[in-house]
């Protein structure tokens, strides 16, 4: 499959930028995904801890970009379990 790219790169210089932008998608979603899934919201082993986001802090920042979110004042509302 490698080799194929290499032989139409080759032959077609400008299929080159559209072949590193595929890449560099694909390299952006794959992290993307690997960051979902080692969150800390996300459990894996319902056993050792079948309840993960009871342990977060309330000022934890747990979204990618908060733009209208300041984490470092926030107070707990809920009680512990």
């Amino acid at each position: 499959m490698i080799r194929v790219v290499m032989e139409h790169a080759k032959k077609h210089p400008g299929l080159i930028p559209q072949f590193f932008f595929i890449l560099l998608g694909m390299g952006g979603a794959s992290f993307y995904l690997m960051r979902l899934a080692k969150g800390p919201h996300v459990t894996w082993k319902h056993g050792s801890n079948p309840e993960p986001w009871n342990n977060l802090s309330p000022s934890y920042q747990y979204k990618f970009v908060a733009i209208n979110t300041d984490y470092k004042n926030l107070k707990k509302e809920g009680p512990d379990y």
